[in-house]
């Protein structure tokens, strides 16, 4: 197998500063794509060992491009998961004063999160579009004429920029929500999952069979009865015609975990198809309260106590 990962790029974006912070990733080879299509599809066709994408934000939510990738297509593995902060910084080429800066680049993500510090700190700045906050980056290291051929100031961007481009920090953690985390995950070709270690987290996705009253409660069903806690639902469509969506879910616990497997076997008699995306560790290293009659011991004595009785 090949020791090369694709990540969204460009490069020194926070999607590869992501990757970085993966212990499996150590010594590979990181290649970037230009969308999580790309990415993903590199891996489906064998050309990557996996693939390193965002799939949530704690301000933004979802990341649609990813779970519509994962949901649709060839089955793939989450085999791992990095919550990663998500910071601006902003820089300018050595030598230039934060007093100097009127021409400032970015990403429209990342002005919407830093337009507060900019009205407060530069109130004469004006601020231009970029497509990547590294993009950015790169035009005022290179110094990049704008729209009107003077050359940005400054540019808003994740920290790996700063050693990537050869810039200077002007002003650090400028956004407006300094608790902001996105969730990365690296997914490869479906294997074998690790073994569970306490603090793991399974994603799946449940196709309703057929849409009717309480479809979305029988699902839910499956797990309450159960004791496993859900940490995301949400809806997608199909992709198979308006009005025909599917549920990508999170729950607490691994496959190997028999209150998740007896969860998940609920929902293969009440749904048309389940797709299994993986069971991995937790990046946040919680381990979940086991509710009382929801541990391997329980569903063990069950079982036993169930063959006696049909002798």
């Amino acid at each position: 197998m090949t020791n090369r990962y694709a990540y969204l790029g460009p490069e020194a974006t926070f999607t590869e500063a992501a990757a970085l912070r993966f212990p499996t990733l150590a010594g590979a080879t990181l290649e970037p794509f230009p969308t999580v299509h790309a990415a993903i599809n590199a891996v489906r066709a064998g050309d990557m060992a996996g693939a390193v994408v965002p799939v949530e934000n704690s301000v933004e939510g979802s990341v649609n491009a990813t779970l519509d990738e994962l949901i649709r297509g060839e089955p793939l593995t989450i085999t791992a998961e990095v919550l990663l902060p998500v910071t601006f910084t902003l820089l300018a080429r050595p030598g230039t004063d934060l007093a100097d800066v009127r021409r400032i680049v970015t990403h429209p993500v990342a002005e919407a999160q830093c337009r507060a510090w900019v009205s407060a700190k530069l109130p004469e700045a004006t601020i231009s579009l970029g497509p990547s906050t590294a993009a950015a980056a790169a035009a005022v290291a290179t110094t990049t004429p704008g729209p009107d051929g003077a050359p940005y100031d400054a540019a808003i961007a994740a920290p790996l920029a700063r050693e990537r481009y050869g810039l200077t920090a002007l002003a650090s953690d400028i956004g407006e929500d300094s608790d902001a985390l996105t969730r990365f995950v690296l997914v490869t070709q479906p294997g074998r999952p690790g073994r569970p270690t306490g603090s793991d987290k399974t994603t799946l996705v449940a196709f309703i069979r057929d849409d009717h009253p309480g479809a979305l409660l029988e699902i839910l069903e499956q797990f309450a009865t159960r004791g496993v806690n859900l940490t995301r639902i949400e809806s997608r469509p199909t992709g198979n015609g308006m009005g025909r969506y599917c549920f990508a879910i999170d729950v607490e616990g691994h496959v190997a975990d028999a209150r998740v497997g007896e969860a998940m076997m609920g929902l293969k008699r009440v749904c048309g198809t389940v797709r299994f995306l993986g069971s991995y560790p937790r990046a946040d290293g919680v381990r979940p309260p086991v509710l009382p009659g929801t541990s391997n011991a329980d569903f063990a004595d069950a079982a036993t106590w169930l063959d006696e009785l049909r002798g």
